[in-house]
């Protein structure tokens, strides 16, 4: 089978499609036939090198974390799902390699009817990731959390999340990007200096929460918060430094079992919430771009760019 990969780090011309052995569904596992799957922000960091010492790696590295298809190989020990059903998922951290014609899941939840495969195969890492920070953060009816980089992959995803909670949610993004967060459910304002009189004018009585999906600006994000437990980060390896908590997905078993000092527990759960939700209309997935297989690199420098609006997929 076809699968994306790279054998050194560098730059995006270093990803690129090779012929690999097929992956096979293990107990507790399932294998889909991939009709999309995702392009991680994460990933993209972790081949340009920039996470070498937090991620170490064993070359080839097989690309691709969440993906969506139909399934055509059920392990030992899985029920309520057969060979033919439409799914979204993720892999393990550890495995990877849902950027392939096939890959094995570790965890899924039936493709809503609402979503095409190019949202449905960006879904599952957005939808994990938001449920896990706003878990931590405890963002709730009532609340205001602040959503730094809400138009990207996950952001997009946080913001409709936390206002299917009843928070009260603003969003930063360029202002091009402000009526396409609006229409998610979020108060726009724009990122850069000036940002906590920004949001104090949005939000007087202060915000409750930070989700930082950005990074680089966590000085000022604690100072809206007023409060650096307040402030969880998925993007800002300088966390500590300033007192934040970082919220990496990886590494962790498939259980979702923190495995390394980095890690929070994967929040599983998300799937099943983000189906409920799309079934009721209230959660969509941005799509900013969409490449064959056989353009990764292509899709890895639209990320790096950092100015893909939602989510950016690979297709068979």
């Amino acid at each position: 089978m076809r699968a994306v990969q790279f054998t050194e780090y560098g730059p995006p011309g270093v990803v690129h499609l090779a012929e690999v052995e097929a992956p096979h569904a293990g107990p507790g596992r399932i294998r889909v036939a991939v009709r999309a799957s995702g392009v991680s922000p994460g990933e993209v960091r972790i081949r340009s090198g920039e996470m070498r010492d937090v991620v170490p790696l064993t070359f080839p590295y097989r690309t691709g974390f969440d993906a969506a298809g139909v399934v055509d190989e059920v392990g030992d020990g899985v029920e309520g799902v057969e060979v033919g059903d439409e799914v979204f998922g993720m892999t393990t951290t550890a495995a990877r390699g849902a950027n392939a014609d096939f890959a094995v899941l570790a965890a899924w939840a039936p493709k809503p009817a609402a979503w095409s495969w190019e949202e449905a195969g960006g879904a599952a890492g957005g939808a994990e990731t938001a449920t896990r920070v706003l878990d931590r953060l405890a963002v709730g009816a009532g609340h205001t959390v602040l959503v730094q980089g809400a138009a990207g992959g996950v952001g997009t995803i946080a913001v409709q999340l936390a206002a299917a909670r009843g928070a009260t949610v603003i969003g930063t993004a360029s202002e091009h990007n402000h009526d396409f967060l609006r229409s998610l459910g979020a108060l726009p304002t724009t990122y850069g200096p000036g940002l906590a009189e920004r949001v104090r004018a949005l939000a007087p009585a202060g915000v409750d929460a930070v989700f930082d999906c950005a990074g680089g600006a966590l000085a000022d994000l604690v100072a809206v918060a007023g409060d650096a437990a307040r402030v969880v980060t998925i993007a800002d390896l300088g966390a500590a430094a300033h007192g934040v908590h970082m919220s990496p997905g990886a590494p962790a078993d498939a259980t979702g079992e923190a495995v390394g000092a980095f890690a929070d527990p994967l929040a599983l759960h998300g799937l099943a919430i983000a189906v409920t939700l799309a079934g009721e209309g209230r959660l969509r997935v941005p799509v900013a771009a969409a490449f064959p297989l056989a353009e990764a690199a292509a899709a890895h420098e639209l990320s790096e760019s950092r100015h893909a609006r939602g989510k950016i997929v690979l297709v068979g």
